[in-house]
């Protein structure tokens, strides 16, 4: 007990206890992503980084600890007059990061509080600028809108504003039954645009189709005209050569079968034939005249005339018997 109460009572201790208490004061580690904005003697001094950071106990004190990392806050849903006089509500979330702590602290009371509230007013400004159609149809415009008017409000603050999204749309009762009439007729007219676009498409394709028929039609009547036409030609060229063909073996059979009498004639058997031949041909010639008129003229020397023939044919048939003679 008297070691602990001489402990107590010795000034050293006292020394010791202070000097420590004074470095744990002014001693701080900051950590990643942090501020520490720091006063002297009641005024904005500094803001400390992340890692080991040294101030001056009694004299420096930190007055806020900010957050540095990007930070999302709702915005609550709200009334909003469109141009043509429409109340919509409408909420949205909002994406932000403290860039300056020092200002964050010092130019605003509530750096989030005063974001949020800019943000809903930016938010209505740029409904009442739009009419209910183009609410719906430009949430982009919007949210472009509200952002960059954000980003040029929030810089004294020491505040970004890096993104802006509209969560939702909420027109009355009575304009959301409208637009359904409306989207339902949209749907109808689109519907029939369709089924008159499927009309047209199919009339033209069968047109196309009998088109392409005809023209196939013709394409055959014509192969076929040239066909016949080249089947014509073929079979005239075959008859012709058939003819021809024909004309020859009678000649060359003929030209044999004179052979053959030529070369009987030749002999004296080949002459009385010869002659006798003649001589019957010359009597029916003199007949078959008798027999086609009534009247025949005659000098009284038909029987010499019939005996010169005959004389002349011997002549003949000597003749070509007995060329060198």
């Amino acid at each position: 007990m008297d070691f602990f109460a001489n402990l107590i009572s010795s000034p050293m201790v006292w020394i010791a206890v202070i000097v420590l208490f004074t470095l744990k004061k002014g001693i701080y580690f900051v950590p990643q992503n942090r501020g520490y904005v720091i006063y002297t003697l009641g005024k904005y001094d500094k803001t400390l980084k992340a890692g080991l950071n040294f101030i001056i106990p009694f004299v420096q004190s930190v007055a806020a600890d900010r957050n540095l990392k990007e930070q999302s806050l709702d915005i609550a849903s709200q009334s909003a007059i469109t141009k043509d006089n429409i109340s919509l509500n409408i909420d949205g979330i909002l994406f932000m990061k403290v860039t300056d702590a020092g200002a964050a602290t010092n130019n605003v009371t509530d750096y989030k509080m005063a974001v949020i509230q800019l943000a809903m007013t930016t938010m209505r400004n740029a409904i009442g600028s739009m009419e209910l159609d183009e609410c719906f149809q430009s949430r982009d415009t919007i949210n472009a809108t509200i952002l960059a008017a954000m980003t040029e409000a929030t810089q004294p603050w020491g505040v970004m504003v890096t993104r802006y999204e509209i969560k939702d749309i909420t027109p009355p009762q009575s304009i959301r039954e409208d637009m359904e009439k409306q989207m339902t007729a949209e749907r109808e007219k689109r519907s029939v645009i369709l089924t008159a676009e499927g009309v047209k498409t199919a009339a033209i394709t069968e047109a196309e189709g009998q088109k392409q028929a005809r023209v196939l039609d013709a394409e055959a009547a014509k192969m076929e005209q040239v066909l016949a036409a080249e089947a014509d030609r073929e079979a005239q060229i075959l008859e012709a050569t058939g003819k021809a063909e024909a004309i020859r073996l009678v000649a060359i059979a003929e030209a044999e079968a004179l052979e053959k009498v030529g070369q009987a004639a030749a002999t004296d058997e080949g002459q009385k034939a010869v002659v006798l031949s003649i001589a019957q041909d010359a009597i029916a010639a003199h007949k078959a005249i008798a027999d086609e008129s009534t009247l025949v003229l005659s000098d009284g020397k038909t029987g010499d005339n019939i005996s010169n023939t005959v004389a002349q044919a011997i002549a003949v048939s000597n003749a070509i018997n007995n060329p060198q003679v």
